[in-house]
């Protein structure tokens, strides 16, 4: 043996490894994924490769003897874009070489089990097409990442090659890059073991989502509560708003978490415009529940972004449809970053909500501060959701991974920070509006027993019964819009005055409810403390305005008066209120100020002679405003007509309520009879007149 030899007794080793790297890189060999035949009947073998790839498209690849000894080689656990290919977009093809080592028996059929694929592709089984999912261009068809795995026969096992062809669609604004092709490697098997591989992954994938699909039970019950509670209280506008915050995460659970086959042009189409729902309806729940309808303003401003919400999102699906047409990807693109920008500046306007109400220092319950603070918070990861993706292929920033990221995982589902936010949201929103309806109940408790208070004094205010006048047929009618009104009337007989006069009393108060009532039951008050010692109607308005100034807190009362005497004479003064008819024809009287208004106002008096068979009509604007649902007045040339036929006050106050009531109505008619013996000198100057 040479001595140099025996001194390197590793050189032979070496010449070895060259001579065979040598050959290797004169003649490649492949090397073909080895599937023991009893191995696949028992179970399903991955494929992780390593598979050839090569970019491009050409129909010859497919063949098993394309040779592809030159092609770049690929694991099939990550998609291209993680493999070299970043944001590549296009057509790619993998091909792998299978051989079906013998068994003891003999090989049951081949099936292949197929993860998601980004984005569409066709299998090829030896040159021969097996099967596809989706549809290549000219006109692609591609689903969502949550579409469950795809089978496919290849008939008896047989060695062979496998290709895949494979079509990424174009990139969007917040795409990665990172994506495209094999998202984890296809298994082989016999169909008993392909199906017991699919029952596992189906259990697999049901367990992980059962926070998921508790979280959606969770909002689909409270959507269905708050809707049937709004349907019982049409008035109740945050629940109303409260099942459309609710209901939009249960209906993407139709688009997203069932597994359906949803094309994703389908899906998000039909989703963009309905997602809007759930920030539409915060919005509105935050303007109730923050107390902010009081600004005008600040209403409009947000139904004009409710508007722009819902059109932005619903174009926004629009890019999906088009960026696969040639010549269109870039203007696809900037339509995407330019309605995820609006979506994004929208999306802030919670947190903008928020701070209004910080600053304008509302007094608000803790409940209602508590859903501030996490709309607040769901809002800032809202809005950094949707910008942190945006252009992360060129930013390469990694917020958007850590957001999308699950904080911890209990039981194998995995929880992220915006499920929490949302989550703690949804809570704080539901106990915020159960401390509002409740809130809600309590004044209309509170209220209807006030109602019913001012009803009690409105039956003790309003006459039941009419006075008997000698020589006068009197009637009244008195229909309140509302269950308690602001109208009244009064007939006093004036004793101690030797023509045996009777004042009437007729009025209408500004307001409604037990305020109205209160103010109604002074005035009653003080007419009947005056009537006596104050017989000039004239006299009589200037002593109750007087009175009334100052008392009505801002509001104000008309009112007419007007002194009958047992032979028809009479005198009447006006307050601010509508002249009496006589005959069908109006008195004219001076205007004046209603009462409580101005403490040193001036009141005049009218005399007029109310002869036998003379009808006289006094009553409120209630009668001569009446609107139908058309929103016509019922107006003076109704009113004239109707007064000219001398009705009783029930059939006026009827034909009011037939048009159309939106006040409330009060008639009182006089109609001179030829009861009591009139003197002859009176005679005499009533036939002269």
């Amino acid at each position: 043996m040479p001595a140099r030899l025996v001194r390197f007794p590793w050189l032979p080793a070496l010449l070895s490894l060259a001579f065979a790297a040598v050959l290797a890189q004169a003649q490649p060999v492949r090397e073909p994924s080895l599937l023991p035949a009893d191995t696949l009947s028992r179970a399903a073998i991955p494929l992780d490769g390593p598979w050839k790839f090569h970019l491009g498209d050409d129909p010859a690849w497919a063949v098993p003897s394309c040779d592809d000894s030159a092609w770049e080689q690929l694991t099939a656990d990550r998609p291209w874009g993680q493999q070299g290919y970043a944001s590549y977009a296009g057509f790619a093809w993998y091909r792998l070489n299978l051989t079906i080592a013998p068994g003891q028996n003999d090989p049951p059929p081949l099936a292949l089990l197929v993860p998601h694929v980004d984005n569409a592709y066709e299998i090829y089984w030896n040159g021969a097409l097996v099967g596809q999912n989706g549809k290549l261009p000219p006109y692609p068809v591609y689903y969502l990442a949550s579409q469950p795995p795809q089978v496919f026969g290849l008939g008896p096992a047989r060695s062979g090659v496998l290709a895949f062809r494979v079509w990424k669609a174009p990139l969007l604004s917040d795409d990665t890059g990172q994506g495209g092709g094999f998202l984890g490697p296809p298994m082989a098997g016999s169909p008993d073991a392909i199906d017991l591989r699919i029952t596992v992954l189906d259990y697999q994938w049901l367990r992980s989502r059962q926070f998921y699909f508790a979280l959606n039970s969770l909002y689909a019950l409270v959507a269905l509560l708050s809707l049937l509670a709004w349907l019982r209280d049409r008035s109740q506008w945050p629940l109303f708003w409260m099942a459309g915050f609710a209901l939009a995460p249960v209906i993407s659970v139709l688009f997203y978490g069932l597994r359906l086959p949803w094309p994703l042009a389908v899906a998000n189409g039909l989703w963009q415009p309905l997602s809007s729902l759930r920030d539409i309806s915060l919005w509105f729940l935050l303007v109730w529940l923050l107390e902010l309808r009081d600004n005008p303003g600040l209403v409009r401003l947000i139904r004009v972004c409710a508007w722009a919400n819902f059109i932005s999102t619903t174009l926004d699906a629009v890019p999906s449809l088009i960026d696969w047409i040639p010549g269109w990807t870039l203007t696809a693109q900037i339509a995407d970053a330019v309605f995820t920008g609006v979506y994004v500046l929208l999306a802030s306007l919670p947190v903008a909500l928020v701070a209004v109400a910080v600053l304008r220092r509302r007094r608000l319950h803790p409940s209602r501060w508590v859903v501030a603070i996490f709309a607040f918070l769901a809002g800032m990861v809202q809005i950094a959701e949707g910008v942190a993706p945006q252009g992360r292929r060129f930013t390469h920033w990694t917020l958007a991974d850590k957001i999308e990221a699950p904080l911890f995982t209990v039981n194998g589902n995995s929880v992220s920070i915006f499920a929490i936010t949302g989550t703690l949201l949804l809570v704080a929103i539901v106990y915020a509006v159960y401390r509002s309806s409740d809130d809600d109940r309590r004044r209309q408790s509170a209220m209807e027993q006030e109602f019913r208070s001012a009803r009690e004094l409105q039956q003790v205010l309003i006459p039941e019964t009419l006075p008997a006048l000698p020589g006068f047929s009197v009637t009244s009618a008195y229909l309140p819009a509302q269950e308690v009104g602001g109208d009244f009337f009064q007939i006093i007989p004036m004793d101690g005055t030797a023509e045996g006069s009777t004042l009437v009393v007729l009025g209408d108060v500004s307001g409604k409810g037990l305020k109205a009532a209160m103010a109604v039951s002074f005035i009653v008050g003080a007419v009947r403390a005056l009537a006596n010692l104050v017989p000039s109607p004239a006299q009589l308005l200037t002593e109750l305005n007087r009175r009334l100034c100052d008392r009505l807190q801002g509001g104000f009362a008309t009112c007419l008066v007007l002194r009958v005497g047992a032979q028809g004479q009479c005198v009447v003064a006006s307050a601010g209120h509508p002249a009496p008819f006589v005959n069908g024809r109006e008195i004219n009287l001076p205007g004046a100020f209603p009462l409580g208004l101005i403490p040193e106002a001036l009141y005049d008096e009218t005399a007029f002679q109310l002869k036998v068979g003379q009808h006289c009509a006094l009553y409120t604007d209630g009668l001569l405003e009446a609107r139908s649902p058309a929103g016509e007045l019922f107006g003076y040339e109704r009113l004239w007509k109707l007064l000219a036929g001398r009705p009783s006050a029930a059939k006026a106050a009827e034909a009011a309520v037939q048009f159309g009531q939106d006040d409330d109505i009060t008639v009182v008619t006089l109609t001179r009879t030829p009861a009591v013996a009139e003197s002859p000198a009176l005679q005499a100057a009533q036939q002269a007149g």
